[in-house]
């Protein structure tokens, strides 16, 4: 078993930080947090919607990280076309746990990002979805950052598809 690390909470942790706590190699992005009442269901359980909550929690600080989005004027709008869950292991009040999440590949305007939860170095769900990169008005594609797409593939490995 593997003893959660004294590690800060909703900050982008470094390899070593995600190394203590479990996370295995290939994931160089990630938060730590812990499990609150509010994210329960009716079975004492995290509900399925709290992982999508933390999947966007750290998708905002990834975005601004790779060079994709500040949320400032002229920044593309970054839109979720699809969004899974997948959920291999149930999570209950107070665990602490890191998310991950990772790009595998992309293309001149759109992305796919991985996520993955560990908790006592166990993995407890995993997700996925496609970003579109689009100009102001919401609706025009526009091409990925370079600094984004150097990040994608010099970070986390990703592939032009």
């Amino acid at each position: 078993m593997i003893t959660f690390p004294d590690l800060p909470f909703l900050t982008p942790l470094s390899p070593g930080q995600l190394a203590a706590a479990g996370v295995p190699e290939g994931w160089h992005f990630g938060m730590a947090d812990v499990v609150r009442f509010h994210e329960l269901d009716a079975l004492n359980h995290v509900n399925n919607v709290a992982y999508f909550r933390w999947f966007e929690s750290l998708r905002i600080p990834y975005f601004a990280a790779y060079h994709l989005s500040t949320y400032s004027p002229g920044d593309p709008t970054l839109v979720v076309m699809t969004n899974s869950a997948r959920y291999h292991a149930p999570m209950f009040l107070g665990e602490r746990y890191v998310t991950v999440a990772r790009t595998t590949g992309f293309r001149n305007s759109s992305f796919v990002k991985e996520y993955a939860v560990y908790a006592e170095g166990t993995l407890r769900a995993t997700g996925e979805c496609i970003v579109v990169c689009l100009e102001e008005d919401a609706t025009t594609k526009r091409p990925l950052p370079e600094a984004a797409v150097k990040a994608f593939m010099t970070r986390d490995g990703a592939c032009r598809g």
